[in-house]
């Protein structure tokens, strides 16, 4: 069977408002992504995924839509969508974009209608009830923090919103919303865009009863185990705290449902592509009739990798993706640590582990903007550089609870979203040539531009993370082991390095990923192709001893190789 696109495709996530500034406000916008395509084709990406471009009041940098068929203009105009969609196509690349079911901004036209009165013919667009003697209609908690009510003086009902309250939930319940949201939905695909990434999506129904939580969990320690990555020891499980706190505000089986109808209007196009921002694998259904993709969070929320850790996510997630449907794996994204601030704060060579794991295990890679260079998160060092509004409603919280601002200042610096959400450091020219000298970006530019963590001096640096992010990324995409193979084991108690093979009917590679600061010696047995080792590629592989270098890479297309089952032809001298 022929595979598909997003199976061959690495993703790359650009955050519009970050990536390049072409006229000089200090706010990225859509001619300046035009401007970068030909050094995303030369990178190997075969697909970009497009956070929010929307109009919006940005409280939520862009997930707080005011207009689902439109463009922010701090962006640009709709022409300019287009010649980004047609840009991105001429050169073999594909384009999704984010598409927010759950929620408007409370600036969208509907909800402004909704609000005007309780008789609006849009009121029952959203989720409004009546509260008990002065109180929210029951105690159930925003995932950002607070409560999930906001009180309407004008109308005198209260209106639900999972995450902030200028983030008022749909009503998915009532036939009107589907058929408007679905109709956006085909506005993009009807120009051409390949598919969508779906936001939030288990949280597109609540429990109709609106029965109260009794969870000793708050908001806050969902916000705390989930941005602070154990902050002062905390070991909070975030799973463990959705699936108490918010039971019923998640994981409807409406949701489910509710995918199943959009999976067959989007199959009404041509390989078109559906991924959610889940780990959920009911989302994927049986393969062809609800998502195509789901993301292994997993791997991003560990503290460190190593082979066991990798190995024990594997044994997880191990042929539970129903055929037809594909795991995506990523180490960061717009709400999380960069990669190399996570995985690597004491060696960046670790991140050369790091993307091995993204690119060559199974899945669909997606890689997030910078994290080629390796770009580490930004500390906010006043409050007035906070722009993070989960982070104001955190200030707000923590004020409540007593803390010091210094403390509360400290906390921010370390999981406000804006760390990892500055500007792309292009080169050395000043604010590290995403915008204009003299001009205030949107964020901070991360100092480290200046000492190399920028494309241009990794560009001219044949042994920069850049040209190793380059190198791999063309290997994957130029060898279909590496992309739909199956995947055995075949040194499943070596600490040190993952020993695996990709295979197809057509194609056997071996792949071997060292975790290890110290070089690792192996005896291989086997005859092909060295396709990867950091030093020689494209020369025969050849059997006998071998030393790969500390967080080295081995890709070799194997011609001869002895059974994996016993792994008689591989030992390793580790």
């Amino acid at each position: 069977m022929a595979s598909k696109w997003w199976e061959r495709a690495v993703f790359y996530q650009v955050y519009p408002r970050s990536f390049a500034d072409s006229n000089g406000d200090g706010i990225g916008d859509l001619p300046g992504i035009i401007a970068k395509l030909d050094y995303l084709q030369w990178l190997g990406i075969g697909a970009i995924w497009l956070s929010p471009h929307y109009p919006s009041p940005q409280i939520d940098v862009g997930y707080d839509i005011a207009d689902f068929t439109a463009v922010e203009p701090a962006y640009g105009t709709m022409d300019d969508f287009d010649r980004l969609l047609d840009a991105v196509h001429q050169r073999g690349m594909k384009l999704i974009l984010d598409l927010v079911l759950n929620h408007t901004s409370e600036k969208h036209p509907w909800f402004l209608e909704s609000r005007s009165s309780r008789d609006n013919p849009k009121r029952d667009w959203y989720i409004w009830r009546d509260g008990k003697e002065g109180t929210p209609p029951n105690n159930w908690q925003s995932e950002f923090g607070g409560s999930a009510w906001e009180y309407d003086n004008a109308t005198g009902q209260w209106y639900y919103h999972y995450f902030l309250k200028e983030q008022p939930d749909l009503n998915w319940r009532n036939p009107e919303v589907k058929r408007a949201m679905f109709g956006a939905a085909r506005f993009w695909l009807d120009k051409g865009v390949d598919g969508f990434r779906l936001d939030a999506i288990s949280t597109l129904f609540e429990e109709k009863d609106f029965t109260p939580h009794t969870s000793h969990y708050s908001a806050v320690d969902a916000l705390r185990s989930n941005w602070l990555h154990g902050i002062d020891g905390s070991t909070l499980s975030y799973d463990a705290i959705l699936a108490d706190l918010f039971k019923y505000q998640r994981n409807h089986t409406e949701n489910f449902e509710l995918i199943e109808e959009l999976r067959r209007l989007v199959d009404e196009y041509e390989e078109r592509f559906l991924v959610g921002e889940t780990s959920d694998l009911r989302f994927l259904g049986k393969g062809d009739d609800r998502l195509h993709s789901i993301f292994d969070f997993d791997l991003l929320y560990q503290q460190n990798l190593s082979p066991d850790i990798v190995r024990k996510l594997l044994m997880h997630w191990g042929g539970k993706a129903p055929q037809g449907s594909r795991i995506g794996n990523t180490l960061n994204n717009h709400d999380q640590s960069r990669m190399a601030e996570h995985f690597a704060p004491d060696d960046l060579r670790r991140c050369r582990s790091a993307i091995a794991v993204t690119l060559f295990l199974e899945g669909i890679p997606f890689l997030y903007y910078g994290e080629e260079i390796g770009m580490r998160d930004y500390t906010i060092e006043s409050l007035d550089e906070l722009r993070d509004h989960v982070g104001h409603v955190y200030r707000r919280l923590r004020q409540e609870d007593g803390v010091g601002e210094d403390y509360i200042l400290k906390e921010l610096g370390t999981f406000s979203r804006d760390r990892c959400r500055t500007p792309m450091q292009w080169d050395r020219s000043p604010n590290a040539g995403f915008a204009p000298a003299g001009v205030r970006t949107w964020l901070p530019v991360h100092g480290n531009y200046l000492a190399g963590v920028n494309v241009a001096d990794q560009t001219a640096d044949a042994a920069s993370l850049l040209h190793f992010y380059q190198k791999l990324i063309h290997i994957r995409s130029t060898n279909r082991a590496l992309q739909t193979g199956t995947f055995a084991d075949l040194d499943p108690t070596n600490e040190k390095c993952l020993v695996f093979l990709r295979e197809t009917p057509a194609q056997r590679c071996l792949v071997i990923i060292s975790f290890s600061p110290e070089e690792a010696c192996f005896s291989l047995e086997a005859q092909g192709r060295l396709l990867f080792d950091g030093m020689q590629n494209g020369v025969p592989l050849t059997a006998g001893p071998y030393t790969l270098a500390p967080f080295g890479i081995l890709i070799a297309e194997i011609e001869e190789l002895g059974p994996v089952s016993n792994c008689s032809s591989f030992s390793a001298m580790v």
